[in-house]
C-alpha cells in the first residue's frame, strides 16, 4: 500500500510540474536555474521578472487584420 501512495504522489508531483511548465507559471523558477548556470550575479527579482517578461510579450506589433 505505501509503495503505491509514493508512485502515486510521484505521478501528481509530475503531473502538477508539467502543469506549470505548460502553462508558464514555472518561468521564474527557470530563469532562475538558467540564471545560476551561468553565473549571472544579480537576476531580477519576481516582480521584475514578470514586468520584462509582459514587456517582451506585449511590445511587438500584433495585427490580425
Amino acid at each position: 500500500m505505501r509503495s503505491r501512495m509514493s508512485t502515486l504522489k510521484f505521478w501528481l508531483r509530475c503531473f502538477y510540474q508539467g502543469l506549470r511548465q505548460w502553462c508558464g507559471d514555472a518561468a521564474y523558477e527557470r530563469y532562475l536555474a538558467s540564471a545560476a548556470k551561468s553565473g549571472t550575479m544579480h537576476p531580477l527579482c519576481a516582480s521584475d521578472f514578470y514586468v520584462e517578461q509582459a514587456n517582451r510579450k506585449f511590445s511587438r506589433p500584433n495585427r490580425c487584420c
